[in-house]
Formats: structure tokens, sequence, C-alpha cells
């Protein structure tokens, strides 16, 4: 395997087009199509469905997708590193996330490791729930963050909470009952609603969701496929959802927690006794900043 291979399998799949690839590549198609083929036959497996109108991943494609894309970035950090003659030690900690929570609960944890962990590369992978934990537990992922309830924890795997989050109901701003401290769930059952049945969603939400929908006629509910839609959705102001609440509010979005509704533990996992310097000072920083 080399890094044309990568580059060519990478290129394919986000273009979902070998033409484009190879434009996008500055190579013939024919040797896209070849470092394809070779690449295949190296793993033994058939990354691509084609036909002569299209192209798409098979299921293994979706999979080495991530794993090239992660590969190629590290040869790529590797490479620079050389060529600029520096000596400077290059500290890389890949961190899962599936949720703009995740990014919300990260982004001080990150700024105070700026300062603080010489030379730190963090290495976020935003991809879906499922997919995360595989690589997770492949180790390929050193530190995996995101609600308790929806964490695998084993016996060599530690969970660490890192705060409280309040499930919220989710308006737009200028809705009548946006300002209100706590909201009732029964008060949304006149409402128009937005149903998300993601995996990125603690199932208390999707819990308290599939309540609400059962009070709202179909032709009121819409559906979504993640919190991004949601949001999206409530923000054009075609209803109202369920999410867990967050610190950096959107000025179009209001995040009113719930009546009566215990808040959800967000934390990090990770493989027990990691020996990892760089994936312990990382949480020491992010536990130290939430008082712990």
């Amino acid at each position: 395997m080399n890094i044309q291979q990568l580059e060519s399998f990478i290129q394919v799949a986000e273009h979902l087009n070998f033409a484009r690839a190879s434009e996008a590549l500055n190579v013939t198609q024919s040797a896209v199509s070849r470092q394809i083929h070779t690449l295949e036959e190296e793993l033994n497996t058939k990354l691509f469905y084609r036909t002569t109108r299209t192209v798409s991943l098979t299921p293994d494609g979706a999979i080495f997708l991530e794993h090239a894309k992660q590969i190629l970035g590290q040869l790529k950090v590797a490479t620079a590193k050389i060529q600029h003659h520096t000596n400077a030690r290059v500290q890389v900690l890949t961190i899962g996330c599936e949720s703009e929570t995740d990014l919300d609960v990260l982004c001080p944890i990150l700024d105070a490791c700026r300062g603080q962990i010489p030379a730190f590369h963090p290495v976020l992978r935003i991809i879906p729930h499922r997919s995360l934990l595989n690589l997770f537990f492949q180790r390929e992922i050193q530190v995996l963050f995101g609600f308790r309830e929806n964490l695998p924890i084993k016996e060599d795997i530690v969970f660490r909470e890192l705060e409280k989050i309040p499930l919220c109901c989710v308006l737009p701003q200028d809705h009548p009952q946006a300002g209100r401290e706590e909201i009732d769930e029964g008060s949304l059952y006149d409402q128009e609603f937005i149903l998300c049945n993601a995996s990125t969603i603690p199932s208390r939400a999707v819990e308290v969701q599939n309540r609400v929908v059962q009070h709202i006629s179909p032709e009121r509910v819409h559906a979504s496929e993640n919190p991004q839609v949601v949001l999206t959705l409530v923000r054009a102001g075609y209803g109202c959802s369920v999410l867990p609440g967050v610190s950096f509010h959107d000025g179009a979005i209001a995040y009113v927690p719930l009546k009566n509704t215990p808040p959800l533990s967000y934390g990090a996992l990770y493989h027990r006794n990691t020996a990892d310097p760089v994936l312990k000072r990382f949480l020491y920083i992010a536990l130290r900043g939430k008082g712990q």
C-alpha cells in the first residue's frame, strides 16, 4: 500500500467520480483506476460499486475511508516535520466526537491544552456513533466524548463525568415560551414538533420525543436525520424539539430546561491503564477545568 493508492482512493470516495478524482490529482483517469484496482487486490475486497453511470462506496469502502484519511493525515504530519527540520515533538491526540455537544464541551478544554501541552495536535474524528465505537475499541481513537447512557462501559474502560447537561426544549428565540426558566413536557403537545431518532441523541431524549409525538397529529411532526437538521428546522420556525442543552447558545435558538427531568451525565471515555502521557495530561486538564 502506498500514498498514491490512498490519495486516489480518498479522491474517488469524496467525488464518487473517477474523472473528477483524476482532475483533482492531476493524473490520468486510467492511472487512478489502476491505483484503485491494485489497492482492492491488496485488501482483497471491493471498495466501490461501479456502473457505467455511478460510483458508490461499498460497506468495506466506507470503513476503509476513515482509516485511509487518518493514515494519510499522519503521514503528512510526519513528512512536514522532516521537511521543515524541526526538533519539536508533535503530540497527537485523537478525539472522537459525534455531536454539537461534543464540540461545545471540547472548545475550552482544547484552548487550555493549547497553552499547557507543547506542540499539542488534537485530531477530531467526527463520524457516526457506531464507527466511533469501533475505532475506539481498536484504539485508533484515544478518548471518546459522549453521554453516559450512550457509551458502553466495560472492565477495561473508564468513564469520567465532566458535567451534567440539562434536557431542554429547543425553541425559536421569538417563541412565546422561549423566555421561561422551565417548560413542562405537556405544554409541547400543542406545538409543531421535530422528531430526531439519531444514535447521537441520548436515549432519554428519544423517550421524551416519542412521548410528545404520541399527542401530536402526524402532519404536525417533522422528521430529521440528526441534531444539526433539528436545529436548522427550529431556526426556520418549523417547530420545537427536545435535545441536550448547550453552553454556546445560537442567538436564533432558545434552550429551555424540561421540568422534573434529571440532567444527563456527560463525559470522557478512555481505556484503563493508558500509558499515553498526552492523554493523561489532556484528561487532567479536562477534569481540573470542571473542578474535579
